[in-house]
């Protein structure tokens, strides 16, 4: 498998959302978390990829885009 690419297409809420917590999770003791550190190199890798994606991580109303975007992913009950 080596060097081949896998592709994964997002939505821009699901970009959002899923930026928002991987940030989260980088920012907590990521040992507890994940008990293999082979799998904090691609953490790092999406993250920062999802983060380049993303011009509303400056949007002054981030809060509020953010929470709108979970708010449509959520399923309905």
């Amino acid at each position: 498998m080596g060097d081949s690419r896998i592709t994964i297409e997002l939505t821009a809420d699901e970009v959002l959302v899923l930026s928002h917590w991987l940030e989260k999770l980088q920012m907590t003791d990521l040992s507890r978390v994940v008990d293999d550190s082979a799998v904090w190199a691609p953490i790092h890798r999406i993250a920062g990829t999802l983060d380049k994606a993303l011009p509303e991580l400056f949007a002054p109303d981030y809060d509020r885009r953010l929470e709108a975007a979970r708010q449509r992913l959520r399923p309905e009950d």
